[in-house]
């Protein structure tokens, strides 16, 4: 397929693109841009974007990623609870990924590669299982990161991202393979802002990680 072809392509999509698209994108976008901030209202932007996007997955039948975005809405329910400070208590503070974190985001990549995988070629008539049930499983991985407000989750996100633009190209999707390149240029300047809000790894946790002085702001 020749440049034209794309270019074509792209017009039409933008064209065609629902108004509800339009939010669940511009939400989507506002999300990341909080996170790069370090900024609690990520998750209502997120939550927002999300929903909007399971319903859109759901009404044209792509029930696996009706499936994957319904996680998405609990991990950022559940990042916002977590970020939340609680009365006489600190901000949670940006840090570093301990060996315990390490291995249950391992955990989560097997687990969740394997789950998708199955579901996916067994279930549904996918043409790529490989490919998005690896998407899908280490966005899962970066997800939870995020939520525990660990530096390392931007590299799990971009590592998604990275194998979602080639894949987003293969299904024809130009719009959202665009969209995903700006997000992985996003998210590799969260990685170094969340880096400087962490500061140099300093003594350990009781369960491994690495905590900064600084907090984050809400």
């Amino acid at each position: 397929m020749n440049l034209q072809h794309w270019i074509s392509l792209f017009a039409e999509q933008v064209q065609n693109t629902s108004f509800p698209e339009w939010i669940a994108v511009a939400f989507g976008v506002t999300e990341v841009l909080l996170a790069r901030k370090n900024n609690i209202l990520l998750y209502p932007a997120g939550i927002i974007s999300t929903i909007i996007t399971t319903w859109l997955m759901f009404s044209v039948k792509l029930y696996a990623e009706s499936l994957l975005n319904a996680y998405y809405l609990i991990m950022s329910i559940y990042g916002w609870v977590y970020w939340i400070k609680k009365r006489n208590t600190s901000p949670i503070p940006v840090s570093y990924t301990s060996k315990k974190e390490w291995e249950i985001t391992a955990l989560i990549i097997g687990v969740g590669w394997l789950f998708l995988f199955s579901a996916l070629k067994y279930f549904t008539p996918s043409t790529t299982p490989v490919w998005d049930a690896w998407v899908s499983c280490t966005a899962w991985a970066g997800m939870w990161l995020l939520a525990k407000r660990k530096v390392e989750n931007w590299i799990l996100l971009n590592v998604s991202n990275l194998f979602a633009v080639p894949l987003l190209f293969h299904k024809e999707l130009p719009l959202m393979a665009c969209l995903t390149i700006f997000l992985f240029v996003v998210a590799i300047s969260g990685y170094f802002d969340w880096k400087k809000i962490a500061g140099p790894r300093q003594g350990n946790n009781n369960d491994g990680g690495t905590f900064s002085k600084k907090t984050a702001s809400a």
